[in-house]
């Protein structure tokens, strides 16, 4: 893949990731004065011709730049957008945190917070009896109970749910990938696993 193919972390002026773009693409929204670039080292913040002037200094090889006839560029690992405030897609990717943030890290059977560690992904009609992955039939249980209810719906198992399972209408990061593609994303994102979408 080309440096300019290569995926540029987009940060909202809160500093929040909110997707991904082609560096390409990155590169035009700071030509347009609509983002800056992040230096991955320091954190700063730069135009092109600022990152320009970082960037020769820091001696890269030919290969690992972006070149123009009048710029050498680092490549562009995290931007922030200059006055884009939200939070982008307004679909809430049905992944673990946002299960555990939506069940406050509470089994939603027994209503104990015995720690995610402690907690289990529930299907309240269990997947062997055609249950799918998502936001209506999955809930936290902890070991105890999930043990308890095992193959059973709840009333099979005399539980009930302590609230009807639903999809949050608030914005958690998506398109975002799994594994952050530059090191320096890790301080925007600290637990891919935890981000990653699940599918059946």
């Amino acid at each position: 893949m080309s440096l300019l193919e290569m995926p540029t972390l987009v940060l909202n002026r809160g500093w929040t990731p909110i997707h991904t773009l082609p560096a390409r693409l990155a590169i035009g929204l700071v030509t347009r004065d609509v983002a800056s670039i992040i230096d991955p080292v320091t954190y700063e913040v730069h135009d092109l011709q600022s990152w320009h002037d970082i960037s020769s200094v820091r001696d890269l090889a030919e290969e690992f730049s972006i070149r123009s006839s009048s710029l050498c560029l680092a490549p562009l690992e995290v931007i922030v957008l200059n006055t884009y405030a939200g939070v982008g897609d307004r679909n809430v990717t049905f992944s673990r945190l946002n299960l555990y943030r939506r069940d406050r890290n509470t089994c939603q059977y027994c209503g104990v917070r015995p720690g995610t560690k402690e907690l289990t992904i529930d299907h309240i009609l269990p997947r062997s009896r055609g249950g799918h992955l998502s936001w209506e039939n999955c809930v936290l249980a902890c070991v105890r109970c999930n043990k308890r209810k095992g193959n059973k719906i709840p009333p099979e198992a005399g539980m009930q749910l302590l609230r009807t399972p639903f999809q949050p209408d608030w914005t958690m990061i998506r398109r975002i990938p799994p594994r952050p593609i530059w090191s320096s994303w890790e301080r925007f994102i600290s637990d891919a696993y935890w981000q990653r979408e699940m599918v059946d």
